[in-house]
């Protein structure tokens, strides 16, 4: 009886292999490849490693100009969308390099979906990529640096004409000076005259040499603390000549107590910038006041006027280098258009800010905002001490 068991299963288990193999044997086997068939393109080994690293936009293209591999810049640039390349001078050029072989390079400006309407500039450098048809585009945004140059060559262009005019006019001055040398009392109106003119260029040369100081943006090497009622009345004193010849009145706040860290002289100097921006830009017979309120994080310190006030349209700029919202005011003021530049620059220094609030016809306050010392009690405010003075 076993040996009949042992049978039945042996030939169920041999008509299950049977139905199996059978199965498999119909399937169709795989036809080896023609060798007229195309074969997909593939990246040269490490190639997709340095697209990967590379800070400028990348973008490799098969044969058919499909979009092989691009970088994430190139994405966020909007130079490649899904598997197309969108800018068409880049898709002429890698066609040329497909065709010749030839390596070639150009600069582009072309409209990007990441700037809207803007047009960013492109500096382009494409080359044939192994065999096979494969084209590398390479395209590096260069607009920041194009804007630079354009700071740099309009830096140039002005702090030459701020010191062409005063060494021009010391020139035309000592000719008169020689051919008036009979008549003493000319003499000494054109020599008043040069004495003005070489205070004018010693301070476009001295605030040259303080933006060219801080403007770095280099860490604060050993702040000091500052006591900001010396600082003030220092900044008050360097001004207070030019104020009693408009009879302009300068009122300044209780800044006892405030201490700030940083650089004595450099905080002087923003503080009497601002001063004698608010004296020469007020009419005679004004007040500036200086006053200060302490914050939980900040110490702030205001120069408020009763004067002029600066167009809407020219706030955001006041602070550039050499800009000037009336420049033929400004230069009859002995300003060298370089002293709110130099503020917004210390006050970066100090890891703080400056602010502005300006109506034209109502005045105008600057605000530097400092950081607060950790150990300075907040919620004084000078304002508070000026009414009970007034009281």
């Amino acid at each position: 009886m076993h040996a009949e068991l042992i049978a039945a299963l042996t030939g169920v288990v041999g008509l299950i292999l049977g139905v199996v193999l059978g199965r498999f044997s119909r399937r169709p086997k795989p036809s080896p490849p023609s060798p007229y068939q195309p074969m997909e393109p593939e990246l040269p080994p490490g190639i997709a490693e340095v697209l990967t690293a590379l800070p400028s936009s990348a973008v490799v293209l098969d044969s058919a100009d499909r979009v092989l591999r691009a970088s994430s810049a190139a994405r966020a640039f909007g130079i490649v969308r899904g598997e197309e390349l969108v800018i068409s001078e880049l898709l002429a050029l890698a066609r040329q390099v497909r065709r010749d072989g030839v390596i070639r390079e150009t600069e582009i400006e072309v409209s990007v979906r990441r700037f809207g309407p803007d047009s960013t500039s492109f500096a382009v450098r494409v080359a044939p990529l192994g065999g096979m048809g494969l084209v590398l585009v390479l395209a590096e945004d260069q607009t920041e640096r194009q804007r630079v140059e354009a700071v740099r060559r309009d830096f140039v262009a002005n702090i030459s004409h701020e010191l062409k005019t005063p060494v021009g006019a010391l020139s035309l001055l000592a000719e008169t000076i020689s051919e008036a040398s009979d008549d003493p009392e000319a003499v000494r109106r054109f020599t008043a005259r040069m004495s003005q003119e070489a205070d004018r260029l010693t301070k476009v040369i001295q605030d040259l040499i303080t933006l060219s100081r801080i403007q770095g943006a280099e860490p604060m090497t050993d702040p000091v603390a500052v006591d900001l009622a010396a600082t003030v009345e220092e900044a008050l004193d360097a001004v207070r000549l030019s104020a009693e010849a408009k009879d302009i009145e300068l009122a300044s706040g209780d800044f006892t107590g405030l201490i700030v860290y940083g650089d004595e002289g450099l905080l002087v100097t923003a503080v009497r910038n601002l001063v004698a921006n608010a004296v020469a830009y007020s009419p005679e017979r004004t007040r500036v006041s200086i006053s200060a309120e302490v914050t939980e994080r900040t110490i702030d310190i205001s120069i408020a006027d009763q004067g002029i006030g600066i167009p809407h349209q020219d706030l955001e700029r006041i602070f550039e280098r050499f800009y000037r919202v009336d420049a033929a005011r400004s230069r009859a003021t002995g300003g060298t258009g370089l002293g709110l530049a130099i503020v917004k620059h210390i006050m970066t220094h100090h890891h703080g800010e400056v602010t502005v609030w300006s109506k034209e016809g109502a005045g105008s306050t600057f605000t530097l905002r400092l950081p607060r010392p950790t150990t300075q009690e907040p919620g004084r405010s000078t304002n508070d001490t000026d009414r009970e003075a007034a009281q």
